[in-house]
């Protein structure tokens, strides 16, 4: 997948979850809390690649990656 179509790519906790290789879970408690870039959509969580990526970076440069 080309950078311009992971802009608008959305993906679900367990794809994120995967993508991060950390549990369900630990994506639900963060997206919950508000550290991790997420919407709600018929009450089920979604993300954005292109905001997660974003994150991740930020993660790496504040070096204050969450270990929930």
């Amino acid at each position: 997948m080309t950078a311009s179509a992971d802009e608008g790519e959305i993906l679900t906790l367990k794809q994120v979850a995967d993508f991060l290789k950390v549990t369900e879970r630990t994506i639900y408690r963060l997206a919950a809390a508000g550290k991790i870039p997420a919407f709600k959509v018929g009450g089920t969580w979604r993300f954005s690649r292109a905001e997660i990526n974003r994150w991740i970076q930020r993660q790496q440069i504040d070096g204050k990656a969450d270990k929930t």
